[in-house]
């Protein structure tokens, strides 16, 4: 146990001491999906889904998330966040919707949670918005595709 960072020597959880870290520009762009039937598609891309403009919503939701990470996970630094983008995309072979977003600063730790921060909560807010006329929906394969900077370097997931 003592090889994780966020556990001291006794196993106590901790928040890891960055203080002496230099700040660098980090990146970090995280993926998810929200599988639907494929009528649910329909309404949406035909704009009849009863909450309104879904994807609009869990958007703007994603950001909203990404913003609050360090409130909504215990361990997490509270970051400067100097870009945030969450865009949703239809996809016909789910059928559903494929959420990535992407995180930005300059900082001494890492924007990954952030970025699945945002993902996640975009995909609830599918879900939330779509829930009465789709009970088989699913939230799935949530993931980081991407980070880069900071000490351990750039990663990428192997396609």
């Amino acid at each position: 146990m003592s090889g994780l960072s966020h556990l001291d020597k006794a196993g106590r959880a901790r928040m890891v001491d960055v203080s002496a870290k230099a700040e660098t520009a980090r990146t970090a762009v995280a993926e998810g999906r929200l599988v639907c039937a494929p009528e649910t598609l329909a309404l949406v891309r035909e704009g009849k889904a009863p909450k309104g403009a879904v994807v609009s919503t869990a958007e703007i939701a994603g950001v909203m998330a990404a913003k609050r990470t360090a409130e909504l996970i215990p361990l997490c630094h509270p970051l400067p966040l100097a870009k945030i983008a969450v865009e949703i995309a239809e996809d016909q072979a789910l059928p559903g919707f494929v959420v990535r977003a992407e995180v930005k600063t300059d900082a001494k730790t890492g924007v990954e949670m952030e970025a699945l921060t945002a993902v996640s909560v975009a995909c609830l807010t599918l879900f939330d918005m779509l829930k009465a006329v789709d009970k088989t929906m699913r939230i799935e394969a949530v993931r980081v595709l991407t980070k880069t900077g900071g000490k351990s370097g750039d990663w990428r997931v192997e396609s």
